[in-house]
Protein backbone atom coordinates (compact mmCIF):
# COMPACT_ATOMS: atom_id res chain seq x y z
CA UNK A 1 0.00 0.00 0.00
CA UNK A 2 1.32 3.46 -1.15
CA UNK A 3 2.02 5.95 1.58
CA UNK A 4 1.75 9.60 0.55
CA UNK A 5 2.63 12.82 2.69
CA UNK A 6 -0.17 15.24 2.67
CA UNK A 7 0.26 18.62 3.62
CA UNK A 8 -3.67 20.42 5.32
CA UNK A 9 -4.26 24.55 4.95
CA UNK A 10 -4.64 25.58 8.39
CA UNK A 11 -7.44 28.29 7.46
CA UNK A 12 -9.49 25.21 6.43
CA UNK A 13 -9.34 23.66 9.69
CA UNK A 14 -12.49 25.65 11.58
CA UNK A 15 -14.73 25.62 8.94
CA UNK A 16 -14.61 21.94 10.07
CA UNK A 17 -16.85 23.01 13.49
CA UNK A 18 -18.60 26.15 11.84
CA UNK A 19 -20.59 24.21 9.70
CA UNK A 20 -21.04 25.07 5.81
CA UNK A 21 -18.62 22.80 3.18
CA UNK A 22 -15.83 22.82 5.64
CA UNK A 23 -15.46 18.71 5.48
CA UNK A 24 -15.83 18.85 1.83
CA UNK A 25 -13.17 21.46 1.22
CA UNK A 26 -10.75 19.53 3.81
CA UNK A 27 -11.60 15.94 1.84
CA UNK A 28 -11.54 17.97 -1.55
CA UNK A 29 -7.60 19.06 -0.49
CA UNK A 30 -6.59 15.57 0.25
CA UNK A 31 -7.77 13.69 -2.90
CA UNK A 32 -6.08 16.74 -5.02
CA UNK A 33 -2.69 16.07 -3.17
CA UNK A 34 -3.43 12.53 -3.59
CA UNK A 35 -4.04 12.72 -7.32
CA UNK A 36 -0.77 14.73 -8.04
CA UNK A 37 1.55 12.48 -6.11
CA UNK A 38 0.08 9.39 -7.45
CA UNK A 39 0.58 10.76 -10.99
CA UNK A 40 3.91 11.39 -10.00
CA UNK A 41 4.17 7.63 -8.87
CA UNK A 42 2.68 6.61 -11.76
CA UNK A 43 5.62 9.01 -14.12
CA UNK A 44 8.17 7.59 -11.61
CA UNK A 45 9.39 11.83 -11.67
CA UNK A 46 8.56 14.82 -9.97
CA UNK A 47 7.14 17.95 -12.39
CA UNK A 48 10.10 18.89 -14.46
CA UNK A 49 12.44 16.37 -13.20
CA UNK A 50 14.59 14.85 -16.10
CA UNK A 51 15.33 11.11 -14.95
CA UNK A 52 16.10 8.16 -17.21
CA UNK A 53 13.58 6.32 -15.19
CA UNK A 54 10.58 8.69 -16.29
CA UNK A 55 7.79 7.01 -17.73
CA UNK A 56 6.09 9.63 -19.54
CA UNK A 57 5.60 13.54 -18.92
CA UNK A 58 2.67 16.01 -17.69
CA UNK A 59 -0.01 17.91 -20.02
CA UNK A 60 -1.77 19.57 -17.37
CA UNK A 61 -5.08 19.05 -15.67
CA UNK A 62 -8.67 18.92 -15.99
CA UNK A 63 -11.49 19.29 -13.73
CA UNK A 64 -13.86 17.05 -12.52
CA UNK A 65 -16.80 17.16 -10.48
CA UNK A 66 -17.49 14.01 -8.10
CA UNK A 67 -20.61 14.14 -6.40
CA UNK A 68 -20.37 12.40 -2.43
CA UNK A 69 -22.68 12.53 0.56
CA UNK A 70 -20.69 14.87 1.97
CA UNK A 71 -20.92 17.72 -0.99
CA UNK A 72 -19.93 18.29 -4.69
CA UNK A 73 -16.10 17.83 -4.69
CA UNK A 74 -14.08 19.74 -7.46
CA UNK A 75 -11.31 17.49 -8.23
CA UNK A 76 -8.29 18.56 -10.29
CA UNK A 77 -7.19 15.96 -12.88
CA UNK A 78 -3.46 15.22 -13.90
CA UNK A 79 -3.11 14.60 -17.69
CA UNK A 80 -0.26 12.93 -19.21
CA UNK A 81 0.64 13.21 -23.26
CA UNK A 82 -1.08 9.31 -23.78
CA UNK A 83 -4.45 11.02 -22.11
CA UNK A 84 -6.16 11.04 -18.96
CA UNK A 85 -4.40 10.14 -16.21
CA UNK A 86 -6.78 7.17 -14.67
CA UNK A 87 -6.55 6.89 -10.38
CA UNK A 88 -7.32 4.10 -8.50
CA UNK A 89 -9.61 6.47 -7.32
CA UNK A 90 -12.58 6.05 -9.45
CA UNK A 91 -13.43 3.51 -12.23
CA UNK A 92 -12.73 5.59 -16.00
CA UNK A 93 -15.49 7.41 -17.47
CA UNK A 94 -17.61 7.07 -14.44
CA UNK A 95 -18.64 10.79 -13.36
CA UNK A 96 -21.33 9.88 -11.08
CA UNK A 97 -18.82 9.29 -8.03
CA UNK A 98 -20.11 5.91 -7.03
CA UNK A 99 -17.18 4.93 -5.40
CA UNK A 100 -16.99 7.40 -2.68
CA UNK A 101 -20.86 8.02 -2.67
CA UNK A 102 -21.35 4.66 -1.33
CA UNK A 103 -22.88 1.47 -1.78
CA UNK A 104 -25.44 2.49 0.80
CA UNK A 105 -26.35 5.53 -0.44
CA UNK A 106 -26.81 4.31 -4.10
CA UNK A 107 -28.83 1.25 -2.54
CA UNK A 108 -30.62 3.86 -0.91
CA UNK A 109 -31.62 5.80 -4.19
CA UNK A 110 -32.73 2.31 -6.07
CA UNK A 111 -35.20 1.81 -3.03
CA UNK A 112 -36.37 5.42 -3.47
CA UNK A 113 -36.92 4.70 -7.59
CA UNK A 114 -38.37 1.15 -7.34
CA UNK A 115 -40.72 2.97 -3.94
CA UNK A 116 -42.34 4.87 -6.79
CA UNK A 117 -40.56 8.08 -6.03
CA UNK A 118 -41.00 10.36 -8.32
CA UNK A 119 -37.05 11.72 -10.67
CA UNK A 120 -37.87 15.26 -9.71
CA UNK A 121 -38.17 14.13 -5.93
CA UNK A 122 -35.01 12.02 -5.93
CA UNK A 123 -33.16 15.35 -7.97
CA UNK A 124 -34.49 17.70 -4.55
CA UNK A 125 -33.51 14.84 -2.22
CA UNK A 126 -29.92 14.39 -3.75
CA UNK A 127 -29.74 18.27 -3.81
CA UNK A 128 -30.55 18.64 0.08
CA UNK A 129 -28.32 15.68 1.49
CA UNK A 130 -25.36 16.10 -1.23
CA UNK A 131 -25.52 19.47 -2.43
CA UNK A 132 -25.51 18.32 -6.00
CA UNK A 133 -28.59 16.34 -8.18
CA UNK A 134 -28.65 12.85 -9.37
CA UNK A 135 -30.67 13.41 -12.62
CA UNK A 136 -32.79 10.86 -14.14
CA UNK A 137 -30.14 9.21 -16.50
CA UNK A 138 -27.70 8.75 -13.52
CA UNK A 139 -29.87 7.31 -11.41
CA UNK A 140 -30.89 4.78 -14.76
CA UNK A 141 -27.21 4.54 -14.62
CA UNK A 142 -27.11 3.44 -10.80
CA UNK A 143 -30.15 0.88 -11.24
CA UNK A 144 -28.52 -1.29 -13.84
CA UNK A 145 -26.52 -2.54 -10.59
CA UNK A 146 -29.75 -4.30 -10.20
CA UNK A 147 -29.99 -6.37 -13.23
CA UNK A 148 -27.81 -9.19 -12.34
CA UNK A 149 -29.84 -9.71 -9.41
CA UNK A 150 -33.75 -9.41 -11.05
CA UNK A 151 -31.90 -12.17 -13.85
CA UNK A 152 -30.44 -14.39 -11.26
CA UNK A 153 -34.27 -14.29 -9.58
CA UNK A 154 -36.23 -15.08 -13.05
CA UNK A 155 -33.92 -17.74 -13.55
CA UNK A 156 -34.43 -19.62 -10.42
CA UNK A 157 -35.46 -22.89 -10.25
CA UNK A 158 -38.88 -23.93 -9.33
CA UNK A 159 -40.78 -26.67 -8.49
CA UNK A 160 -44.00 -28.64 -7.86
CA UNK A 161 -47.03 -26.09 -7.57
CA UNK A 162 -50.58 -27.69 -7.72
CA UNK A 163 -52.41 -23.93 -7.85
CA UNK A 164 -50.96 -21.72 -10.44
CA UNK A 165 -52.82 -18.26 -10.60
CA UNK A 166 -51.95 -16.03 -13.91
CA UNK A 167 -53.26 -12.51 -14.70
CA UNK A 168 -51.74 -9.50 -16.94
CA UNK A 169 -51.34 -5.79 -16.85
CA UNK A 170 -51.06 -3.17 -19.21
CA UNK A 171 -48.11 -0.86 -19.45
CA UNK A 172 -46.50 1.91 -21.66
CA UNK A 173 -43.05 1.38 -23.22
CA UNK A 174 -41.01 4.01 -25.40
CA UNK A 175 -39.71 1.77 -28.20
CA UNK A 176 -38.27 2.89 -31.89
CA UNK A 177 -39.47 6.54 -31.60
CA UNK A 178 -43.23 5.61 -29.91
CA UNK A 179 -45.18 4.50 -27.14
CA UNK A 180 -46.16 0.75 -27.28
CA UNK A 181 -48.94 -0.82 -25.62
CA UNK A 182 -47.25 -4.16 -23.47
CA UNK A 183 -48.36 -6.58 -21.79
CA UNK A 184 -46.92 -7.44 -18.48
CA UNK A 185 -47.59 -11.69 -17.67
CA UNK A 186 -47.25 -12.62 -14.05
CA UNK A 187 -47.61 -16.14 -12.72
CA UNK A 188 -48.01 -16.47 -9.16
CA UNK A 189 -48.24 -20.07 -7.10
CA UNK A 190 -49.12 -21.99 -4.27
CA UNK A 191 -46.37 -24.73 -3.28
CA UNK A 192 -46.90 -27.91 -1.32
CA UNK A 193 -45.83 -26.96 1.71
CA UNK A 194 -48.31 -24.14 1.27
CA UNK A 195 -46.35 -20.87 0.46
CA UNK A 196 -47.45 -18.47 -2.11
CA UNK A 197 -44.44 -17.98 -4.91
CA UNK A 198 -44.04 -15.33 -7.56
CA UNK A 199 -42.86 -17.55 -10.38
CA UNK A 200 -42.39 -15.12 -12.63
CA UNK A 201 -42.83 -12.09 -15.30
CA UNK A 202 -42.56 -11.43 -18.77
CA UNK A 203 -43.27 -8.50 -21.16
CA UNK A 204 -45.23 -9.83 -24.01
CA UNK A 205 -46.27 -7.50 -27.32
CA UNK A 206 -49.56 -8.14 -26.22
CA UNK A 207 -51.82 -10.86 -24.48
CA UNK A 208 -52.25 -13.80 -26.93
CA UNK A 209 -51.78 -17.09 -27.06
CA UNK A 210 -48.21 -16.88 -28.62
CA UNK A 211 -46.73 -14.66 -25.79
CA UNK A 212 -48.69 -17.05 -23.09
CA UNK A 213 -47.37 -19.98 -24.54
CA UNK A 214 -44.08 -18.42 -24.41
CA UNK A 215 -44.60 -17.74 -20.66
CA UNK A 216 -45.61 -20.97 -19.74
CA UNK A 217 -42.89 -22.72 -21.36
CA UNK A 218 -40.35 -20.61 -19.48
CA UNK A 219 -41.83 -21.61 -16.33
CA UNK A 220 -41.75 -25.10 -17.44
CA UNK A 221 -38.07 -25.25 -18.25
CA UNK A 222 -36.99 -23.97 -15.23
CA UNK A 223 -38.66 -26.85 -13.50
CA UNK A 224 -42.57 -25.89 -12.75
CA UNK A 225 -44.17 -29.45 -12.51
CA UNK A 226 -47.57 -30.34 -10.36
CA UNK A 227 -49.79 -28.26 -11.75
CA UNK A 228 -53.23 -29.43 -10.68
CA UNK A 229 -55.78 -25.94 -10.89
CA UNK A 230 -54.49 -22.73 -13.13
CA UNK A 231 -56.55 -19.75 -12.07
CA UNK A 232 -57.53 -17.38 -14.61
CA UNK A 233 -59.59 -14.65 -16.63
CA UNK A 234 -61.77 -15.95 -19.66
CA UNK A 235 -59.41 -14.37 -22.79
CA UNK A 236 -58.79 -16.41 -25.29
CA UNK A 237 -55.54 -16.44 -25.62
CA UNK A 238 -55.05 -17.42 -21.96
CA UNK A 239 -57.56 -20.36 -22.22
CA UNK A 240 -55.84 -21.90 -25.52
CA UNK A 241 -52.56 -21.37 -24.10
CA UNK A 242 -53.29 -23.25 -20.48
CA UNK A 243 -55.00 -26.09 -22.41
CA UNK A 244 -51.73 -26.12 -24.76
CA UNK A 245 -49.52 -25.94 -21.56
CA UNK A 246 -50.92 -28.05 -18.74
CA UNK A 247 -52.47 -31.09 -20.13
CA UNK A 248 -54.60 -32.79 -17.18
CA UNK A 249 -54.82 -29.66 -15.21
CA UNK A 250 -58.54 -28.14 -14.83
CA UNK A 251 -58.82 -24.77 -15.28
CA UNK A 252 -60.96 -22.17 -12.88
CA UNK A 253 -62.35 -19.17 -14.44
CA UNK A 254 -62.40 -16.11 -11.82
CA UNK A 255 -65.40 -15.53 -10.20
CA UNK A 256 -64.66 -11.92 -10.08
CA UNK A 257 -64.14 -11.42 -13.89
CA UNK A 258 -67.00 -13.48 -14.89
CA UNK A 259 -69.39 -10.93 -12.76
CA UNK A 260 -68.02 -8.22 -14.17
CA UNK A 261 -69.23 -9.76 -17.53
CA UNK A 262 -72.49 -10.66 -15.82
CA UNK A 263 -73.14 -6.96 -14.78
CA UNK A 264 -72.44 -5.40 -18.39
CA UNK A 265 -74.85 -8.36 -19.75
CA UNK A 266 -78.01 -7.28 -17.66
CA UNK A 267 -80.61 -4.11 -17.59
CA UNK A 268 -78.90 -1.63 -14.81
CA UNK A 269 -82.57 -1.88 -13.37
CA UNK A 270 -81.98 -5.63 -12.66
CA UNK A 271 -78.03 -5.72 -11.95
CA UNK A 272 -78.34 -5.36 -8.31
CA UNK A 273 -80.67 -8.03 -7.78
CA UNK A 274 -79.29 -10.28 -10.32
CA UNK A 275 -75.69 -10.60 -9.09
CA UNK A 276 -76.84 -11.32 -5.58
CA UNK A 277 -78.47 -13.96 -6.42
CA UNK A 278 -75.39 -14.78 -8.68
CA UNK A 279 -73.33 -14.53 -6.17
CA UNK A 280 -75.61 -17.15 -4.21
CA UNK A 281 -74.79 -19.82 -7.25
CA UNK A 282 -70.86 -19.23 -7.22
CA UNK A 283 -70.78 -18.81 -3.41
CA UNK A 284 -72.33 -22.35 -2.73
CA UNK A 285 -70.16 -25.32 -0.34
CA UNK A 286 -70.61 -27.84 -3.55
CA UNK A 287 -71.59 -28.33 -6.48
CA UNK A 288 -74.90 -29.97 -6.10
CA UNK A 289 -76.34 -26.61 -4.25
CA UNK A 290 -74.52 -24.87 -7.07
CA UNK A 291 -77.18 -26.24 -9.57
CA UNK A 292 -79.75 -26.01 -7.63
CA UNK A 293 -79.21 -22.26 -6.84
CA UNK A 294 -78.66 -21.87 -10.89
CA UNK A 295 -82.10 -23.57 -11.42
CA UNK A 296 -83.61 -21.18 -9.07
CA UNK A 297 -81.83 -18.05 -10.25
CA UNK A 298 -82.41 -19.06 -14.33
CA UNK A 299 -86.58 -19.42 -13.22
CA UNK A 300 -86.38 -16.43 -11.73
CA UNK A 301 -84.37 -14.01 -14.01
CA UNK A 302 -85.69 -15.59 -17.15
CA UNK A 303 -87.48 -13.22 -18.94
CA UNK A 304 -85.71 -9.90 -17.21
CA UNK A 305 -82.36 -10.64 -17.95
CA UNK A 306 -82.51 -13.71 -20.51
CA UNK A 307 -78.68 -12.45 -22.03
CA UNK A 308 -77.17 -12.55 -18.56
CA UNK A 309 -79.01 -15.63 -17.33
CA UNK A 310 -77.59 -17.49 -20.91
CA UNK A 311 -74.06 -16.64 -19.87
CA UNK A 312 -74.16 -17.40 -16.58
CA UNK A 313 -75.82 -21.69 -17.67
CA UNK A 314 -73.10 -21.29 -20.03
CA UNK A 315 -70.24 -20.36 -18.05
CA UNK A 316 -71.24 -22.00 -14.74
CA UNK A 317 -68.66 -25.10 -15.44
CA UNK A 318 -65.72 -23.04 -15.56
CA UNK A 319 -66.35 -20.71 -12.45
CA UNK A 320 -67.02 -23.70 -10.50
CA UNK A 321 -64.41 -26.29 -10.94
CA UNK A 322 -63.13 -25.40 -7.91
CA UNK A 323 -65.75 -26.54 -6.34
CA UNK A 324 -64.87 -29.90 -6.96
CA UNK A 325 -61.92 -28.90 -3.73
CA UNK A 326 -62.12 -29.07 0.03
CA UNK A 327 -64.61 -26.07 1.07
CA UNK A 328 -61.63 -24.29 2.63
CA UNK A 329 -59.95 -23.61 -0.59
CA UNK A 330 -62.83 -22.11 -2.46
CA UNK A 331 -62.42 -18.56 -1.44
CA UNK A 332 -58.84 -18.13 -1.99
CA UNK A 333 -59.11 -20.13 -5.32
CA UNK A 334 -62.12 -19.16 -6.95
CA UNK A 335 -60.81 -15.47 -8.40
CA UNK A 336 -57.40 -14.23 -9.81
CA UNK A 337 -58.07 -11.29 -6.36
CA UNK A 338 -54.29 -12.16 -5.28
CA UNK A 339 -52.72 -11.13 -8.23
CA UNK A 340 -54.39 -8.48 -8.26
CA UNK A 341 -52.43 -7.07 -5.13
CA UNK A 342 -49.80 -7.24 -7.25
CA UNK A 343 -51.01 -5.47 -9.91
CA UNK A 344 -52.07 -2.54 -7.73
CA UNK A 345 -48.45 -2.09 -6.78
CA UNK A 346 -47.04 -2.46 -10.47
CA UNK A 347 -49.93 0.66 -10.90
CA UNK A 348 -48.77 2.59 -7.93
CA UNK A 349 -45.43 2.49 -9.36
CA UNK A 350 -46.18 2.99 -13.10
CA UNK A 351 -48.81 6.14 -12.57
CA UNK A 352 -45.25 7.66 -10.94
CA UNK A 353 -42.70 6.75 -14.60
CA UNK A 354 -46.29 6.51 -16.66
CA UNK A 355 -43.99 5.86 -19.83
CA UNK A 356 -40.72 3.55 -19.55
CA UNK A 357 -38.11 4.37 -21.65
CA UNK A 358 -37.39 0.81 -22.88
CA UNK A 359 -38.16 -2.73 -22.10
CA UNK A 360 -35.05 -2.84 -20.26
CA UNK A 361 -35.77 -0.42 -17.60
CA UNK A 362 -39.52 -1.69 -17.60
CA UNK A 363 -38.40 -5.00 -16.83
CA UNK A 364 -35.34 -3.87 -14.44
CA UNK A 365 -37.76 -1.44 -12.27
CA UNK A 366 -40.57 -4.26 -12.22
CA UNK A 367 -38.59 -6.79 -11.70
CA UNK A 368 -36.95 -5.63 -8.96
CA UNK A 369 -40.43 -4.67 -7.12
CA UNK A 370 -41.94 -8.13 -8.08
CA UNK A 371 -38.33 -9.83 -6.57
CA UNK A 372 -38.92 -8.38 -3.35
CA UNK A 373 -42.80 -9.33 -3.15
CA UNK A 374 -41.87 -12.74 -3.92
CA UNK A 375 -39.24 -12.59 -1.10
CA UNK A 376 -42.01 -11.23 1.49
CA UNK A 377 -44.20 -13.70 0.25
CA UNK A 378 -42.14 -17.30 0.41
CA UNK A 379 -40.55 -16.08 3.40
CA UNK A 380 -43.93 -15.47 5.37
CA UNK A 381 -46.56 -17.53 7.06
CA UNK A 382 -48.67 -20.82 5.10
CA UNK A 383 -50.64 -18.95 2.80
CA UNK A 384 -53.11 -22.41 2.67
CA UNK A 385 -53.22 -25.63 4.81
CA UNK A 386 -52.26 -28.15 1.84
CA UNK A 387 -53.07 -31.65 4.46
CA UNK A 388 -57.10 -31.61 3.56
CA UNK A 389 -55.42 -31.00 -0.45
CA UNK A 390 -52.96 -34.07 -0.32
CA UNK A 391 -56.02 -36.66 1.70
CA UNK A 392 -58.25 -34.99 -1.58
CA UNK A 393 -55.88 -36.38 -3.94
CA UNK A 394 -55.60 -39.62 -2.24
CA UNK A 395 -59.14 -40.13 -2.35
CA UNK A 396 -59.55 -38.62 -6.19
CA UNK A 397 -56.25 -41.49 -6.99
CA UNK A 398 -57.85 -44.00 -5.30
CA UNK A 399 -61.52 -43.52 -7.35
CA UNK A 400 -59.34 -43.37 -10.52
CA UNK A 401 -57.61 -46.78 -9.82
CA UNK A 402 -59.46 -48.44 -6.88
CA UNK A 403 -57.15 -50.65 -5.33
CA UNK A 404 -59.26 -53.87 -6.39
CA UNK A 405 -59.10 -52.94 -9.68
CA UNK A 406 -55.75 -52.72 -9.40
CA UNK A 407 -54.98 -56.21 -7.92
CA UNK A 408 -56.94 -58.08 -10.14
CA UNK A 409 -55.61 -56.64 -13.64
CA UNK A 410 -52.34 -57.60 -12.11
CA UNK A 411 -53.76 -61.09 -11.45
CA UNK A 412 -54.70 -61.37 -15.09
CA UNK A 413 -51.98 -59.48 -16.84
CA UNK A 414 -50.30 -62.15 -18.69
CA UNK A 415 -53.69 -62.92 -19.92
CA UNK A 416 -54.20 -59.95 -20.94
CA UNK A 417 -51.15 -59.56 -23.28
CA UNK A 418 -51.42 -63.52 -24.36
CA UNK A 419 -54.68 -62.26 -25.96
CA UNK A 420 -53.28 -59.25 -27.18
CA UNK A 421 -50.50 -60.97 -29.00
Amino acid sequence: MAQFEITIDDSSLPALFSGGNGLASLVEQVLNQVLALQVTQALQAQPGQRTPERLGYRNGYRERELQTRIGTLTLTVPRTREGEFSPELWERYQRSGYPLAGEAFVLALCEMVLQGVSTRKVEAITQELCGASFGKSLVSKLCQALDPLVKQWRERPLGAFPFVLVDAIVVKVREDGRVRQCSLLLATGISESGHRHLLGFQLGDKESEASWKGFFVSLKERGLTGVDFVVSDDHAGLVKAIEGSFAGATSQRCQAHFLRNLSDACPKAEVTAFLASAKQVLWAPDLPAARTRLRETCAAFEGRCSKAVALLESGFDEVTSVMVLPLKYHRLLRTTNSVERLNEEIRRRDRVIRIYPNRASCERLLGALLMEFDEAMSSGKVYLDMSEYRAWCQSRDALRCPEGSAAAFKGKESEVLVSAG
